[in-house]
């Protein structure tokens, strides 16, 4: 556990080290993936002791979603001349003490701010994370090295709600939020100590082209929750059109800069285009399975909320088998065909869901979120190495940035779209909102296969 010299690293870490500095990675990634569905969990008992009312306390996970999202890509790009081990380690360290705050927090204003630190803190973690992940791990293992990562992110989802009910079950909400203060400390300690130094560009940070990028992306999350949570239209359309407003004038103001935040010279290629087109589809999805599914199956196959649960979990679990079995695939296969497999066996899994029969069995429910599972799982992975391999090194943090916006953009989007579907038809919404993800998913899967047209 030795430091490293100064000297970037050129290809990957030797394997001792490389075992301890993703360990302090995935410790971390871990953290801030659980922290959005432990503070769901927790707004009921959040609201009863603050005493304030369930519209007020759902702030408690817009406030760190919103911060989370609309710092990505500045960090990201950031980190590509600070080194991302720095934006890593920063992001660690605010994070752990942002949780530190939240538990000690003594009215809702007080948890807002932490929570909204403790957002930013995990887009230093997240904005930079796949970047990490690529100057660790040797190019002959990346895949496996990308595959492991969507395994934390896909584990961490699945076990959110059951970790934070085991610790409700026997302690206070504040506790939520401490427990990560001994794995910080942790990957803290191991992260010092492991973490590769990488390559540093020599321009200036834009912090103008920064609060830009923040803004919008930030009116763009705030926009499309307003419009999920049924908002007057005329705060929603000023919220998205400032949105775009603010990303056309980010847009020109970076149009000669050598690396712009908004990764336009990126997006130039083919390939990062399209992979990351495949990952905003193919997180719409989810986003719209995991809202509509839990109303489906209570509200339509008239099932408890102990078996909703359980039909919930194929779906994650199966990814999370998946996400290492991509990887390696992804080592020896193009991503465009492996995204475009998983993309339309996503698709028909959503649409077989669609088409449930009006009373179901269980077995009946459980193989349809399978095969949703597999698709995902199969997509992931090699889609993650893809965005990331057709940037060149020194734009690592911007690739990395991407990706992480790519999933959150896709996933409340998917979000806002479902609770369309519930505003406009109804208990029916659900089944239209799985058929309008089957729909997300085909074109997932068109764009993926296109990929084969293209090269890097």
């Amino acid at each position: 556990m030795a430091k490293s010299a100064a000297a970037p690293v050129t290809d990957g870490l030797p394997t001792e080290r490389r075992r301890w500095a993703t360990a302090a990675i995935f410790t971390a990634l871990a953290m801030a993936s659980l922290d959005t569905a432990i503070a769901n969990i927790a707004l009921p008992a959040i609201a009863t002791d603050l005493h304030v009312s369930p519209a007020d306390v759902v702030w408690v996970v817009n406030v760190y979603q919103i911060a989370l999202v609309a710092t990505l890509l500045p960090l990201g790009a950031l980190g590509e001349i600070v080194g991302h081990q720095r934006i890593y380690l920063g992001g660690l360290v605010l994070f752990t003490l942002a949780s530190l705050g939240c538990a000690l927090a003594w009215s809702l204003p007080s948890l807002l701010v932490a929570r909204a630190l403790q957002g930013l803190g995990a887009s230093g973690v997240m904005s930079v994370n796949t970047a990490l992940v690529r100057f660790v791990y040797p190019s002959r293992m990346q895949g496996r090295g990308f595959g492991h990562n969507a395994l934390v992110v896909a584990t961490a989802f699945t076990l959110g709600p059951t970790i934070a009910s085991a610790i409700l079950a026997v302690g206070h909400w504040p506790w939520l939020f401490a427990i990560n203060l001994p794995f910080g400390l942790i990957a803290i300690l191991i992260g010092m100590r492991t973490l590769p130094e990488t390559p540093r560009a020599v321009h200036a940070f834009d912090f103008f082209g920064a609060l830009l990028a923040a803004g919008c992306l930030g009116c763009f999350i705030i926009g499309i929750s307003s419009a999920a949570h049924k908002a007057s239209p005329i705060p929603v359309i000023a919220e998205l059109a400032a949105a775009l407003l603010l990303g056309v004038m980010l847009t020109r103001r970076q149009a000669n800069h050598p690396a712009p935040m908004l990764p336009m010279d990126l997006f130039r290629r083919a390939m990062f285009a399209l992979s990351a087109g495949t990952a905003v589809c193919s997180f719409a999805v989810q986003g719209l399975a995991f809202v509509s599914l839990p109303f489906y199956f209570e509200d339509v196959l008239m099932r408890s909320q102990v078996e909703t649960g359980f039909f919930m979990t194929p779906w994650p679990l199966v990814v999370a088998f998946m996400a290492p079995i991509g990887g390696r695939l992804s080592d020896r296969y193009p991503a465009g065909v492996l995204g475009g497999l998983g993309l339309a066996l996503l698709g028909i899994g959503m649409a077989l869901l669609a088409l449930l029969p009006a009373s179901p069995g269980v077995a009946n429910i459980v193989w349809r979120m399978a095969i949703c599972g597999v698709g995902f799982g199969l997509f992931q992975t090699p889609n993650m190495k893809a965005i990331m391999s057709s940037a060149p090194p020194h734009r690592s943090g911007s690739a990395s940035g991407i990706v992480a916006t790519a999933r959150l953009v896709g996933q409340t989007s998917g979000a806002a779209l479902a609770a369309l579907c519930f505003s406009l038809a109804g208990r029916s919404g659900a089944g239209y909102a799985l058929a309008l993800g089957a729909g997300f998913a085909a074109l997932g899967s068109i764009m993926s296969f296109l990929r084969l047209t293209v090269s890097r």
